[in-house]
């Protein structure tokens, strides 16, 4: 009696959910009680893909290569031979391989694989090319679904992000079994919007995010406490804006599924790109610990080295004897305490004096915030802006036109140049012209921006506001926040903080957001 060795296997757990191998266990059985076989060994492999996963990676086929070249049997049977694999640059050669060391390799439903002609093998190669073709076409299939899926708003399967639940919302599928939609779970939201409150407003980095959390006794669903590597996803998932996802596939905003806002989240990517010691142009602190208020935005104004944070202490012995020391702070160039020769500034600065100074540059800040928090008066203001528009708009339609009529008189003096009747030199009407000409492309492009602005001038109003609604917010929080507060406010608004010899201070503003506000409304 010849000696089997049997190999069942299912792509997905939803197979074996579906009772894919016992069918083909029974389907093996009967085929080998009706050939007289016995069957001495089974190996399963369940939620195991024949197209993605190698065969020097699967545990039963290696297993059962090892028991065959130790001639433990005979025959080695399947239900279908693309339970062997669905790659056809490997499985091919994988029946090849049984068959050369002495083993049959049957399928219950194809029969016999043989290689006695060379068109066996040729017909051994076309079968799993067809099986791994059937395995693309179903891998589009899926990932098709997936997408209109995801673009339809409905969840597409594996575990429930954390913040959401399932709920069953009337939907069913084709065999009559309800199906969940995705919900916001309040209880697991409030925990990541804290996540991304600290992340942004508080300056934490995700491992102090993680003590935090542990700290007021919130925990994930496994009721430990939360890791970084767990932080730093939710960081990055786009679901929290109300986005789902499907490899490159994204949906619209779903407005029922957004934890956090767009405007958060977006600081939230910046904050996690400028933290990146892999960006080379990062300007915000790996992290706010500590009571300095600046850290990663503050260079040496010699040699534009960055300034790092260093602590010593200062020993002070009182008449008794007992020794105290007060630690000291202090603002330190790295070049001119490792690299002398490189910057001829001072080597630090004191961080009390230092943040002191900024301190005072954002508070006279945000009391002239504070002064201007009348909406109103924001509004006549920026209507005045446009009415100062429409006058320079008009000046510069006037200017524009004399500029024209200068070159059309120029032209004209051109002809004469040429025809010998000009009093004027050549070269120097060549000059002016070319002047002329400049002057009447700097005046288009000054009307059309004015022309621009004043056709967008409620988009312009309202983005103003904006701006200044949210200086407002921030001068509040600056004025009760707590150090690590401070910091991210701090780096909002400056981008770049130089120091020189003897405290004197540059600094770059945050342009792109803040720039209108500090040169036009408050009189920087």
């Amino acid at each position: 009696m010849k000696r089997v060795y049997c190999l069942y296997r299912v792509s997905t757990m939803g197979q074996v959910e579906k009772n894919d191998i016992p069918m083909q266990k029974r389907a093996c059985e009967e085929f080998c009680k009706k050939m007289g076989w016995d069957i001495i060994e089974s190996h399963y492999e369940k939620g195991i893909s024949g197209y993605k996963i190698s065969a020097n990676n699967r545990d039963a086929i290696v297993d059962i290569k090892n028991a065959a070249t130790k001639e433990k049997f005979d025959i080695l049977l399947v239900y279908m031979f693309d339970r062997l694999g669905r790659r056809e640059d490997e499985t091919p050669f994988i029946v090849q391989w049984f068959i050369n060391n002495g083993i049959e390799v049957w399928s219950v439903t194809e029969g016999q694989q043989k290689m006695e002609q060379h068109i066996d093998k040729l017909l051994n190669y076309i079968r799993f090319w067809q099986a791994q073709g059937e395995s693309e076409k179903t891998s589009i299939r899926v990932k098709s679904a997936h997408a209109q899926l995801v673009q339809d708003g409905y969840f597409r399967g594996g575990v429930v992000a954390f913040g959401y639940k399932l709920e069953h919302k009337g939907r069913f599928n084709k065999k009559g079994i309800p199906l969940g939609d995705l919900v916001i779970n309040e209880k697991e939201a409030i925990i990541v919007r804290i996540i991304f409150d600290r992340y942004v407003n508080h300056g934490y980095g995700t491992q102090r995010i993680c003590s935090y959390l542990a700290d007021v006794g919130l925990t994930p669903r496994t009721g430990e406490r939360f890791v970084n590597t767990t932080i730093q996803n939710m960081i990055k998932r786009r679901l929290y804006i109300g986005i789902l996802s499907s490899g490159d596939i994204q949906s619209n905003i779903f407005p029922a599924l957004q934890i956090v806002s767009q405007e958060v989240f977006n600081k939230a990517q910046e904050i996690a790109q400028g933290r990146s010691t892999k960006y080379t142009e990062r300007r915000i602190p790996l992290n706010t610990r500590g009571n300095a208020l600046l850290s990663g935005n503050i260079f040496c104004g010699h040699c534009g080295g960055r300034l790092t944070l260093t602590t010593n202490g200062k020993k002070y012995c009182r008449k008794n004897g007992d020794v105290t020391i007060i630690p000291k702070l202090r603002y330190v160039c790295y070049n001119k305490t490792r690299h002398p020769d490189r910057c001829n500034g001072q080597t630090g600065y004191t961080t009390h004096k230092l943040d002191t100074m900024i301190d005072d540059v954002l508070q006279k800040f945000f009391s002239k915030v504070k002064e201007k928090s009348d909406r109103q008066s924001i509004s006549m203001h920026l209507k005045r802006e446009i009415g100062l528009s429409r006058a320079k708009l008009e000046i510069s339609k006037a200017e524009l036109k004399r500029e024209l009529q200068t070159l059309s008189a120029l032209e004209d003096e051109l002809i004469n140049v040429i025809q010998g009747k000009s009093a004027f030199k050549p070269e120097i009407l060549d000059s002016k012209y070319s002047n002329t000409k400049i002057n009447i492309e700097s005046k288009q492009l000054e009307i059309s921006i004015l022309e621009m602005k004043i056709a967008n001038k409620d988009d312009f109003m309202s983005r103003i506001a904006k701006q200044h609604e949210d200086a407002l917010n921030l001068a509040n929080m600056y004025s009760i926040g707590g150090i690590d507060e401070k910091k991210m406010i701090v780096i909002q608004f400056i981008k770049e903080i130089r120091i020189s010899r003897g405290y004197e201070l540059e600094m770059d503003f945050e342009a792109k957001t803040w720039n209108y506000i500090f040169k036009h409304f408050y009189d920087n």
